[in-house]
């Protein structure tokens, strides 16, 4: 039996509708914008957590250790 054409456009419409707000989706998760705020905020919460504190101060020590030693051997 051959099927309502009134049924089959109400569920191309439900279709439709459903693709569109998984683009709506896809669209915002994917936005540059949104993306960069988010690496920005988790850098910042990573920095100011004592495991990033103690990140940041080992990286100064070694630079600090790596332009003595060029200047030491600059010389």
């Amino acid at each position: 039996m051959p099927r309502d054409p009134r049924q089959i456009q109400l569920e191309i419409d439900a279709a439709r509708e459903s693709l569109a707000a998984t683009l709506d989706q896809l669209v915002y998760r994917s936005s540059p914008t949104r993306l960069k705020a988010k690496g920005q905020a988790a850098i910042s919460s990573f920095l100011q957590s004592p495991v990033g504190m103690a990140t940041i101060g080992a990286v100064g020590l070694l630079v600090t250790v790596a332009v003595v030693r060029r200047i030491r051997n600059h010389d």
